[in-house]
């Protein structure tokens, strides 16, 4: 039996790292003199390695904060007062150097520290799952093909490729991908996952995915600018004076991500349970050095592949449809953590706008809403602001205060049609949702403006609207449905807001 395993070591605070394997050798050496006591040899290894690191702690002032966004209205400031306290309270996490929020910027749920959607932080040496969200690699991809038939008919054989709404693919229409033979399966993140990526290949979700029928043209200089800026392959592919039909869709890991996320949430709050003192479990951490932590990142790796193969998988279903094929592809994710030396970025509704290793601004796709363009845009790389630009348009109002807005059933309807105007849309589940609408969004003109105010990113193209497809009320919850509560559920809905407040008035003693 061993005088202390590696267990005992992460126990009495050392953290798996650098140092464990001094630790060990020196476990070994204490054996081999006959020491048999085990807390004695944890006083000699804090006299002979040094005592484990002292625990972190919430800082009492934020890390820096950034803003590329002017809010304007009431709607706006409201929107922005919440953005900035909840990203003040993720600052005084004691990983994190620096943070911004994007024009996009909006809140997120009660939860204390909790990353708000078009939040971005610089984090050293560490992983916060919260920071990219369950919904990892939710991202973009665009196919750029010839134009087949009609608006209507392209987006009959989208409907055929894709599926959206809860649960999976039915187990007799799967579609496999070579993505799904990966030898990543002992991963301790992605082990027994394999069939949750089986089943949601082709497959987008509900909420804010969506499969976008759109146009652009392609002129000289859009070409110019590509192949000046390091993406010749993408010009290659395009020829000038020509109009395109582009597919877009959004999407992220499904149930494959949310599951990989769980466990990652799990194992960081684990961790600071060990290094850290009261750190709420939104801004809990992995540490990147450790064996845990390099798995986690191994395993968001492999849910970024198998997101694009998902993308890929839905645009060549739709392209063999139609008889056609993509000329140019591009796309990016924007919940996700990316690596720069030492510095760990996390996204949880941010593009990529810096240059990479050969120094090329990085593409990225920013939709707006399904009647205003989705923007081709080259990164601005602007180092104040992380790097980053927006995600989206982003909202002002939740779901739930925008449908409050629109009570009778009647102006609810034409509010959709009025805000749809001029697109073939299609609600996958079949009943619209007027959350996902434009007018559920921020000023598409505003986000641009801001886009070009802070130099997030430069605008090469515009891919413009003709259709899109989402996927709608899928009747999941009583908001969708939009019935009376009975008296149980108003209950369970109190006693799940008594036990947040509860949990926020703990977290604010701290």
């Amino acid at each position: 039996m061993k005088l202390l395993t590696e267990q005992q070591l992460i126990d009495a605070g050392y953290d798996p790292g650098p140092l464990f394997g001094e630790l060990l050798a020196k476990v070994s050496e204490y054996e081999s003199r006959g020491i048999s006591d085990a807390k004695y040899a944890l006083k000699l290894l804090k006299r002979d390695v040094g005592p484990p690191p002292p625990k972190s702690v919430m800082r009492e002032k934020p890390a820096p904060l950034a803003e590329a966004i002017v809010p304007v209205t009431k709607d706006e400031r409201a929107n922005v007062d919440a953005v900035r306290r909840q990203m003040h309270q993720l600052l005084k996490a004691p990983v994190i150097v620096r943070g911004v929020i994007m024009p996009d910027a909006c809140p997120v749920g009660p939860g204390h520290a909790a990353t708000p959607v078009g939040g971005a932080i610089a984090v050293d040496n560490a992983i916060i799952p919260s920071a990219h969200s369950a919904d990892i690699c939710c991202s973009m991809f665009a196919s750029f093909y010839e134009e087949r038939s009609s608006v209507a008919k392209e987006l009959d054989a989208l409907m055929s490729s894709t599926r959206f709404g809860p649960m999976h693919r039915h187990l007799d229409d799967l579609i496999h991908d070579p993505v799904l033979d990966e030898d990543v399966w002992q991963n301790r993140f992605l082990s027994g996952l394999r069939d949750h990526a089986r089943t949601q290949i082709a497959d987008q979700g509900d909420g804010n995915h969506f499969a976008y029928l759109g146009e652009v043209a392609v002129d000289d200089a859009m070409l110019a600018m590509l192949r000046l800026t390091g993406h010749a392959e993408l010009a290659a592919g395009l020829s000038p004076r020509k109009r395109y039909r582009v597919l877009v869709t959004h999407h992220g890991s499904r149930s494959l991500g949310a599951h990989v996320y769980k466990r990652g949430q799990i194992a960081a709050e684990k961790h600071v349970a060990r290094t850290a003192r009261h750190i709420p479990a939104a801004a809990a951490w992995l540490d990147a050095r450790s064996d845990t932590g390099r798995d986690y990142w191994h395993a968001l790796q492999y849910v970024a592949r198998w997101t694009k193969a998902n993308h890929r998988a839905i645009h060549r279903r739709f392209l063999e449809r139609i008889g056609g094929r993509s000329f140019a592809e591009v796309g990016n994710e924007h919940n996700f953590v990316w690596q720069r030396g030492d510095t760990w970025y996390h996204g949880k509704g941010a593009t990529p706008a810096w240059k990479d290793g050969d120094g090329r601004p990085q593409l990225g796709l920013i939709p707006l809403n399904m009647a205003e363009p989705v923007l081709l845009v080259l990164g601005g790389d602007r180092e104040e602001f992380l790097s980053f630009a927006p995600h989206g348009a982003g909202r002002n109002l939740s779901r739930t205060a925008m449908r409050k807005r629109f009570h009778d059933e009647a102006d609810r309807r034409h509010a959709i049609e009025r805000s749809t105007a001029g697109i073939d849309v299609r609600w996958y589940c079949g009943k619209p949702d007027l959350s996902e609408t434009p007018l559920a969004y921020k000023d598409a003109a505003r986000v641009r403006e801001q886009i070009r105010e802070f130099g997030l990113a430069e605008i090469v193209a515009e891919i413009r609207p003709l259709g899109c497809i989402m996927a709608g009320d899928t009747g999941r919850s009583w908001r969708d449905r939009g019935e009376e509560l009975t008296p149980k559920q108003k209950r369970q809905i109190q006693h799940r807001a008594e036990r947040r407040r509860v949990k926020q008035e703990l977290h604010d003693e701290w």
